[in-house]
């Protein structure tokens, strides 16, 4: 209602400033004479102007008699579309200006003006691969999803747009939330453009997700031979790949390839440490157990960790605890100072009840660099060797707000995990797990107070004190 008001107003406008300047016209004096062939023309002001105007016009009607005559020459002389060309011409220029609007109006995020703009295009031009691009683009861009799908879909039909197409569906499908039909999608758009960056990384986390172990590495290749990613990355990558095809159960019935496969994946990457202890128990299996030995020691040469430890003791399930000890010395003497060495000697101790080896395996590890483990092993020994059970009790609960030590960590959003795991639960991140100590805050159990009510205090009895099950808690 307004904007008519106004459009009313500036033609009102526009009538009373040209009246305005007739009349200044008119009442100016002078005027303009012509002299030619022996004829002479007088002209007023406004007679001059008028005449100004009228000669502007024929020659603008002269220049298109002339193109109509040329398009009418060149059609008689072959050229069958030379009439339409000089009829379309003009819509043509209607249709590309308006093209240019809508894409300036996709850049400035005006998604109503650019949608107009495009159905301005579509209508003038006959080219559909640019239109109908821009129509998907700003019907998405104002929220239409239903045009935007429709337009996506359009373009399927011609094999020069229809990678764009598929594209712009795939992208759509994923902000639904419907990866499996995304997948389907990315698929797709890959074997059209196996080398496009964006569609290998969206294919490669569909195929994560799903659980596609075979395809992902197909994907991941292409990734390597397009030339965006490191060969060492890729061999990383491809193990922890080639390990999520092994993660089965490891038992009697399991295919010979899938052990191999376990064992593919520790070969291309043996600081992996899922892949070495997956790699291990298949060895163990086959009852190649110089070889699982063999694997884990190559592995803890690298990082100790309890997985590692866990595997080793498969290895002979049935031994005693001494023997244990004995024969775990492959390993602890590999990196006799780390952390995880020392409190693997105590644990193997403290199962063979000699607390004073344990002691003195542990060192001050339960002071210098506490975690809820170490102190619970401390006060595993001090029970075996018959301290005071207050002294115990408050080792227990120096463990319960004491750190967990290293685990599972996103490097990326520093959430924790309990196992490991290709992609990280939390933000979707592809082999962003490390083992290491969490980032500061992140899993403390001193957040506990803030977050339950404070339980009322109660008397923990020596026969209650379960000090091995609290070592395994830790662990």
């Amino acid at each position: 209602m307004i904007w008519s008001l106004i459009k009313v107003l500036m033609f009102v406008a526009a009538i009373a400033g040209l009246t305005f300047g007739a009349g200044m016209l008119m009442d100016t004096g002078g005027g303009i004479r012509i002299a030619a062939a022996g004829y002479e023309f007088t002209f007023g002001p406004l007679q001059a102007v008028i005449a100004a105007l009228a000669l502007m016009l024929l020659v603008w009607l002269i220049l298109k008699l002339v193109g109509l005559i040329v398009a009418t020459l060149r059609f008689l002389n072959g050229d069958e579309t030379a009439i339409s060309r000089y009829f379309d011409r003009n819509r043509e220029r209607k249709g590309y200006q308006a093209l240019a609007e809508g894409m300036m109006a996709i850049a400035s995020g005006e998604g109503r003006i650019a949608l107009a703009r495009a159905a301005k295009a579509e209508k003038f031009l006959d080219k559909p691969e640019l239109t109908t691009l821009l129509v998907a683009q700003a019907a998405e861009m104002a929220g239409d999803t239903k045009r935007a799908t429709a337009a996506y879909k359009a373009l399927l039909g011609d094999h020069g747009t229809r990678f764009v197409g598929i594209r712009g569906l795939m992208k759509q499908k994923l902000a639904e939330g419907d990866t499996a039909t995304a997948l389907k999608l990315a698929e797709k758009a890959f074997a059209l453009k196996p080398k496009h960056t964006e569609t290998q990384d969206v294919l490669l986390k569909l195929q994560a997700e799903h659980a596609d172990w075979k395809g992902a590495r197909t994907t991941l290749g292409a990734k390597l031979k397009s030339g965006d990613l490191p060969r060492d990355v890729y061999r990383r990558r491809d193990a922890v790949l080639a390990l999520q095809e092994a993660r089965v159960v490891m038992d009697e019935a399991s295919p010979i390839d899938v052990r191999e496969a376990a064992i593919e994946a520790n070969k291309l990457s043996p600081d992996l440490i899922p892949a070495a202890a997956m790699a291990a128990r298949s060895y163990i299996l086959k009852n190649e157990k110089k070889n699982a030995v063999r694997v884990l020691k190559k592995a803890w040469e690298v990082m100790p960790h309890p997985d590692l430890a866990a595997a080793f003791a498969e290895i002979e399930p049935e031994e005693s605890p001494a023997a244990r000890v004995k024969r775990f010395k492959v390993l602890t003497g590999l990196r006799p100072d780390d952390p995880e060495t020392k409190m693997l000697l105590a644990e193997l101790n403290i199962a063979a009840e000699d607390f004073p080896s344990a002691r003195r395996a542990l060192g001050d590890l339960a002071t210098s660099a506490p975690t809820g483990r170490s102190i619970a092993l401390m006060a595993a020994i001090e029970r075996g060797e018959g301290a005071d059970e207050t002294v115990v009790r408050g080792l227990l609960a120096r463990a319960l707000s004491a750190p967990r030590g290293p685990q599972w960590c996103c490097d990326k959003c520093q959430a924790i995990h309990a196992e490991w795991a290709p992609i990280c639960e939390n933000c979707g991140g592809f082999d962003t797990l490390s083992w290491r100590a969490p980032a500061a805050g992140m899993g403390s159990v001193d957040l506990v107070p803030l977050m339950m009510p404070k339980p009322e205090p109660t008397v923990i009895e020596p026969e209650e004190i379960d000090v091995e099950a609290i070592v395994r808690r830790a662990n």
